[in-house]
């Protein structure tokens, strides 16, 4: 960075440094947003992505308003180095305005937009000294020349085509999963994806580490291994310009940068570890939240088959005793005896939906809920028979769907929305779950994940995310959707 670089001084340099600071506010924001907003996994249809274009277009009005703003500050007023009050005016920027779209991890943001713009102010030096070498004029160092501009518009190209590939291949993967949800099914596709994720190992929750592993292009990981590589190949080009003696940098200068080259570094693998930390958390925190729903259902299950084993263990004593009473003609007395005996297990019915008894108790105890709170509950179930799908990943995922919708349906007093919808279907060798049900409005999406309604604590929030993970495990994903008042969850599960 030099003092005299001659912004201001001419009107084609004043929109040049508008437009470049455009482009780099909308890319750190962009990057924000993809490195720090996970993806939910929801439908993509028409209202998402229409969704996704408004959240685009603020980044755009923010990068475009925000640079206008600095960029007459800075004319207006003389400052000794400029550039480096733009640098810090622009990291304070981007901070706020990302800070403004989401409240979580607001210290993250600011970490990656400072060092953003340390990295695009190092690699716009590399890229300079590194066309003045070629070319032999140490023009390129000064951005208030052609030479210099030249250099400068290079990288934000480089950067605005960065944003625009990454973009593409996130929304060609996002097709390419709607291809193979539980509306279109490619039968060579989906089997295709079954067969590169046959996971070996049957531990309880390696689905979800191995989908974690599996960084996709728009992945954290993947962005992870290109910073790394950038900056590595950063610091290394800032070691070799020392040794070149075409073009005149002085020591000190080269020696800023190769300290700044360190602190890149460092910070990558900072961001890097803790990025790791939040996903290991979360993976405990998923785990623990799992054992305890699905203990409480099997707990309720265990109830009732002790409320049985005590009635099978007492059957002859209450035949006996009907006996007795019907022998003296006492018929009303008998039917209030049996009345007494059928209220511990009068909630519980006897169809079979899955073949899985701990499955069917579920979907039948769920049912007598909806029906005790006036809730309509309609149910068609299409098993197959002999599957890999594990008695509690199905529980986890009917169990959390089931109460989702049974708490939103009943959230509303419009009887028409007082309903649940569970709809199991196969299709070639995938199982679609789908669960429908009535809601007074729409759910409130906060960082890619849907947010609570419920105040009272506990573990509340962790159903889609508890039924996303075993889903995982057998190359399943959870899409939700609503429309108007009905909410929609699609679970689809591989199966063999």
């Amino acid at each position: 960075m030099t003092g005299g670089y001659a912004y201001g001084m001419g009107s084609v340099l004043v929109i040049s440094e508008c437009l470049t600071g455009i482009l780099r506010i909308v890319v750190c924001l962009f990057l924000i947003r993809q490195l720090l907003v996970t993806d939910s996994k929801s439908a993509v249809d028409n209202r998402t992505l229409s969704g996704e274009r408004t959240v685009m277009e603020r980044i755009f009005a923010a990068g475009l308003l925000g640079s206008v703003a600095i960029t007459v500050v800075l004319t207006a007023i003389s400052v000794p180095d400029r550039n480096f009050v733009r640098m810090a005016l622009e990291t304070v920027l981007i901070a706020a305005c990302a800070a403004g779209s989401q409240k979580q991890d607001v210290r993250m943001k600011f970490y990656i937009a400072i060092f953003y713009e340390i990295a695009v102010s190092f690699w716009q030096f590399l890229l300079a000294a590194g066309m003045g070498v070629v070319f032999g004029n140490e023009d390129f160092l000064d951005a208030g020349t052609v030479n210099g501009q030249a250099s400068v518009w290079l990288l934000h190209i480089g950067l605005a085509g960065g944003v625009a590939i990454w973009c593409r291949n996130r929304d060609g993967q996002r097709y390419r999963k709607k291809d193979c949800d539980g509306q279109r099914y490619g039968k060579q596709e989906c089997d295709r994806q079954r067969d590169r994720s046959q996971d070996g190992d049957g531990q309880e929750y390696g689905g979800l580490r191995q989908s974690r592993q599996k960084d996709t292009p728009e992945g954290v990981g993947a962005a992870y291994r290109l910073l790394s590589g950038f900056v590595v190949f950063g610091f290394v080009a800032v070691i070799t310009l020392s040794e070149q003696q075409t073009i005149d940098i002085p020591a000190d200068t080269l020696m800023m940068w190769t300290v700044l080259a360190v602190v890149l570094m460092m910070s990558v693998l900072v961001f890097h570890s803790n990025r790791q930390y939040k996903m290991e958390k979360e993976l405990a925190q998923l785990k623990a939240a799992q054992a305890e729903l699905l203990e409480r259902d099997y707990t309720a299950l265990n109830q009732a088959y002790a409320v049985n084993a005590k009635l099978f263990h007492d059957f002859h004593n209450h035949i006996g005793v009907l006996r007795q009473i019907l022998t003296h003609g006492k018929t009303e007395e008998a039917v209030c005896y049996l009345d007494t005996l059928q209220e511990p297990v009068q909630g519980m019915a006897d169809t079979v939906w899955t073949g899985d008894e701990t499955a069917d108790y579920l979907i039948n105890s769920k049912r007598a809920a909806a029906l005790a709170r006036n809730i309509s509950f309609d149910v068609q179930v299409e098993f197959p028979r002999n599957t890999n799908i594990r008695s509690a990943d199905l529980c986890a995922i009917l169990g959390n769907l089931l109460d989702n919708a049974l708490e939103a349906a009943g959230q509303t007093e419009v009887p028409e929305q007082r309903f649940v919808r569970l709809r199991v279907r196969r299709i070639n060798q995938m199982l679609v779950i789908k669960v429908e049900n009535g809601c007074a409005a729409a759910p409130v999406a906060e960082g890619g994940e849907l947010r609570t309604t419920k105040t009272d604590g506990g573990l509340h929030g962790w159903g889609l995310k508890s039924a996303r993970t075993a889903a995982e495990k057998y190359d399943g994903m959870v899409q939700t959707d609503c429309e108007g008042h009905i909410f929609r969850a699609v679970v689809t599960l591989s199966y063999l």
